[in-house]
């Protein structure tokens, strides 16, 4: 089994990865955000993805979220951990605080670059669990541990929550922030929903690990959200995020109990005899054992 994660810099600097290699692919929706960093962690395969690109190149809007799942998805994982920064929309939810979402709330406008289908194969498929129940929770009991045998006290795990998800590349106004806030929303990024998406509909196994940099804007007397801000979280936070995803490669188990595998049985609509031959193609790594 192959494990995926997708991150920021250094993420791949994991404890213990050896064999490290670069591996550049192109895919039929362009080229992912950079090479992929390849390595083993004992007797796993990691596959690293540095979704901003090196150098953190890329906005979230420009990012080629479907090459860069296709991309995994060719390389032969079956599960991706993604790592990223969230703004907190509770104030249980403290900076530097872990949270794993289990809902998503869509407010980017890029839905045709968030779907592998079109041009001639229509599919629809089950959403309304976007993130693996199985991993998300393997990942909640092992980081409990790993929060534990570190002895951590500045940082707290938080299971569940909504994901509100946002374009930028500016904040939110306070306004949003609060209406958010409203709607129920846990934390804010602006990431993590594409991935979702199109991993679902690559069979692919996603769960999020949000860490919390600050209290986005709704917080009366907060300061108002700078880089700098979220950057000295991140950097207090990349020793706990480099622990805890060591651990959780070492010991994920090998098989897959839940039907993220199989999320494309029932959901092509278009007939077989109508699908483009160039599409059936291109798709061939999500639909060819479908459509053969």
């Amino acid at each position: 089994m192959k494990l995926g994660v997708i991150g920021g810099s250094g993420l791949y600097q994991l404890e213990g990865l050896e064999h490290i290699e670069a591996v550049r692919l192109d895919t039929p929706f362009g080229p992912p955000s950079d090479e992929f960093v390849r390595g083993r962690l004992g007797s796993r395969e990691v596959v690293f993805l540095p979704r901003h690109g090196q150098g953190h190149r890329l906005m979230p809007s420009e990012i080629n979220h479907r090459a860069n799942i296709y991309a995994f998805k060719l390389l032969g994982i079956e599960r991706i951990i993604s790592v990223s920064a969230v703004g907190s929309l509770r104030e249980e939810l403290r900076p530097r605080d872990i949270v794993l979402p289990d809902q998503y709330y869509d407010r980017t406008k890029g839905a045709l670059q968030h779907t592998f289908f079109g041009r001639g194969l229509v599919a629809h498929v089950a959403f309304a669990e976007p993130v693996c129940h199985d991993l998300r929770a393997f990942l909640y009991e092992q980081i409990q541990h790993a929060l534990r045998r570190r002895g951590e006290t500045k940082s707290k795990l938080h299971n569940g929550g909504t994901y509100v998800c946002m374009e930028g590349p500016a904040f939110s106004t306070r306004a949003e922030s609060l209406s958010y806030r409203q709607l129920g929303g846990a934390v804010i990024g602006m990431t993590s929903l594409p991935e979702a998406k199109l991993c679902r509909e690559a069979e692919i196994c996603y769960a999020a690990l949000a860490m919390v940099t600050d209290y986005d804007c709704w917080r009366e007397g907060e300061e108002h959200v700078t880089v700098e801000m979220i950057i000295a979280n991140l950097i207090a936070n990349t020793a706990l995020a480099k622990d805890v995803l060591a651990h959780l490669i070492a010991t994920l188990p090998e098989t897959r109990g839940c039907s993220c595998g199989s999320a494309l049985q029932d959901a092509l609509i278009t007939d077989r005899g109508a699908v483009p031959a160039e599409t059936k193609q291109a798709l061939h790594a999500l639909v060819g054992k479908y459509l053969g």
